[in-house]
């Protein structure tokens, strides 16, 4: 045991790695899981070839802590909310940009910010019985820890067709209908997975797996850039977006703050109100997205939401 809090454990797994591992309910996202992770980033840093982020709970993780933000919400604490999603966010984006590798090990359930941890990672080694997704859609929000920008990143350097708009249309259309891999071929399909995360069968050689991925990567790793150049499609496509909800709640298919959502969404995506030849960096993504996750908060709907899926379990569609 190298250190340890109520939320998560950072372990050593020997050879020089280092392994975190969330221990709250759940593996619900909350402040000490945030802080251990901040703390396995520095260790590592300082003292070993890469970190490994897994566990051996029945779910990887369902989510941020959905009661902590509901109570908050609901008192209008709106500073709180903020610094809770930026740290969230930074923690996330300093896992992709860490200078020693980091492979996330991600099985089962793997929602909402779970998925945004996972996809935080340089690298993926996944359980082929992977249930991922940003689901925040059905609590009444978008993701919020760097998970929508992060989609969209990953489908603009996988996706084929020419230009912005397909990656950011096949982005809105995941998190809007909240996709979720039935298997990790699936995950990979979706646009959750990249092209060099791999796949292991047996859960049990998971952990094991993640740090042989480690070793191999530490021989000569480099450390990623951020990017500062991502060209979107600004307003022109956004009303494009906004065309296709108005069609879809004229016809019955999403409420009145399904469309909300999904303009709040098709804003960050789009980049929001830059000329068409402005390029954006992962940090003006991130400001919008962080911005559209706290107006959400406020909402009535969004707050009734939240709570009918902590006592029901399943989404309200109001």
């Amino acid at each position: 045991m190298i250190a340890s809090n109520t939320g998560a454990s950072l372990i050593d797994l020997g050879d020089g790695v280092a392994c975190l591992e969330f221990q709250t309910k759940m593996n619900a996202i909350d402040d000490d899981i945030i802080s251990m992770m901040w703390k396995g980033l520095e260790e590592v840093k300082k003292n070993f070839a890469g970190l490994v982020i897994g566990n051996e709970a029945g779910n990887f993780s369902v989510g941020a802590n959905l009661m902590l933000l509901l109570m908050v919400s609901r008192q209008q604490e709106w500073k709180e909310i903020e610094r809770i999603v930026r740290e969230f966010q930074n923690v996330n984006r300093a896992l992709r940009y860490s200078p020693k590798p980091v492979v996330c090990a991600p099985f089962g359930m793997t929602l909402g910010g779970g998925c945004e941890v996972a996809m935080g990672a340089d690298r993926m080694r996944v359980h082929g019985e992977l249930y991922m997704g940003l689901v925040e859609v059905g609590a009444g929000l978008i993701p919020g820890g760097g998970g929508t920008k992060e989609l969209l990143i990953r489908n603009m350097k996988n996706y084929t067709q020419k230009g912005p708009f397909p990656s950011v249309r096949q982005t809105f259309e995941t998190i809007a209908f909240a996709k979720v891999s039935m298997s990790a071929k699936e995950a990979k399909k979706i646009g959750y997975m990249n092209p060099q995360d791999r796949i292991s069968m047996n859960r049990d050689q998971l952990l094991f797996d993640a740090k042989q991925d480690i070793l191999e990567m530490a021989k000569d790793y480099q450390q990623p850039k951020s990017l500062n150049d991502i060209q979107l499609p600004g307003p022109s496509g956004r009303l494009v977006l906004e065309s296709a909800i108005k069609d879809l709640q004229m016809t019955g298919k999403i409420s009145e703050h399904d469309a909300l959502i999904g303009k709040k969404l098709a804003f960050v995506l789009t980049g929001g109100n830059i000329l068409p030849s402005q390029k954006v960096s992962e940090q003006r993504l991130l400001d919008l997205e962080r911005e559209a996750f706290l107006s959400l908060c406020g909402e009535e709907k969004t707050q009734a939401r939240m709570e009918h899926l902590l006592t029901k379990g399943k989404p309200l569609r109001n």
